[in-house]
């Protein structure tokens, strides 16, 4: 679907180098969307890119990537356009809404949503997609953001559309896995991101109660960490550290985007008559730790919400 640069339906065209490859759009310049546009141009792909904080966007110019003022002239000018966007809401608007990547996609267009939403919103968007002649993938991560080009995608959605984007998904990616039909990818993501809650949520748990106990947690995950347990994942690694630094600000994930994730993982388990059981905690853990002013930092805060609890719940505190 590759067309050299310069096309007479083509604006932004100046922006750009000459070139065969697809050229990708790429929708939400933070953490995951910033690196992704890097990393893409870096592979040789021109590159543009929309954030609603346009100063997100404008950051990435010394890499070569053109900030175009909308969805819709980004879609007007890539093959490929991959979204990286908060949640549901965000991209049922960026795909359909007013201005929105449908209204000036052209057909053979795919889009390729890798934020972790619902199944049904990706099957819902695909749909409205496929209308108008524009392939709709679902996508989303599994990996940290230092991670890309290392990172597995889990793929849902046509054959034919994973196909076309493969050169783009595997500038990403080590692994892709086309998983199943349009939200199959979603469920893959969901549950990996309920994974993810409860080892967090029992990270702070631990850390919490190693404070309480009289043991620093810093002392604590630097024993830990240097042991042969089993229970040292890569994920303890990176949180463990934050809280040794008590350093939770440029959060690679926040607790806002967890709650989020969570709750959606939750809600398809009861669709899906498997009402869980753990996830109940996690999810009140993560909602309390939000309560608490705690969304914008990373997930590793969470341990400090432990103190809160038991303040209240501990006769002793509340008479002194």
């Amino acid at each position: 679907m590759s067309r050299p640069v310069g096309s007479a339906d083509r604006r932004w065209s100046e922006d750009f180098p000459e070139t065969t490859m697809a050229i990708v759009g790429v929708i939400g310049a933070g953490v995951m969307g910033g690196r992704a546009a890097e990393t893409l141009a870096a592979a040789g792909h021109a590159v543009c890119v929309f954030d609603v904080v346009a100063a997100a966007a404008r950051r990435l110019a010394g890499a070569g990537i053109a900030a175009l003022p909308s969805p819709a002239e980004v879609a007007r000018t890539a093959d490929v356009v991959l979204m990286y966007l908060p949640g549901p809401r965000e991209v049922a608007e960026c795909v359909a809404g007013a201005g929105g990547l449908l209204t000036t996609a052209r057909a053979g267009t795919v889009v390729v949503d890798q934020s972790t939403v619902d199944p049904e919103t990706s099957k819902r968007m695909a749909a409205i997609a496929r209308a108008t002649s524009v392939g709709y993938l679902d996508a989303p991560v599994l990996g940290r953001p230092a991670m890309v080009g290392k990172w597995a995608l889990v793929v849902g959605g046509h054959a034919d559309d994973v196909a076309t984007c493969a050169p783009v998904l595997q500038a990403l990616a080590a692994n892709v896995f086309h998983i199943g039909p349009s939200g199959a990818g979603n469920q893959v993501k969901l549950l990996n991101q309920l994974m993810f809650g409860a080892i967090n949520a029992m990270t702070a748990e631990m850390m919490a109660i190693a404070e309480r106990v009289g043991v620093p947690p810093k002392l604590l995950y630097e024993t830990i960490t240097a042991s042969q347990a089993g229970t040292v994942s890569n994920l303890f690694r990176e949180l463990g550290a934050r809280i040794a630094a008590d350093d939770y600000r440029d959060p690679t994930f926040s607790v806002d985007l967890l709650v989020k994730d969570v709750s959606l993982a939750a809600e398809m388990a009861r669709v899906h008559g498997a009402p869980p059981i753990l996830a109940r905690s996690v999810e009140f853990l993560n909602e309390a730790a939000r309560a608490q002013g705690l969304g914008s930092l990373d997930t590793a805060v969470m341990w400090k919400c432990y103190a809160r609890f038991w303040e209240r719940s501990d006769p002793v505190s509340r008479a002194s």
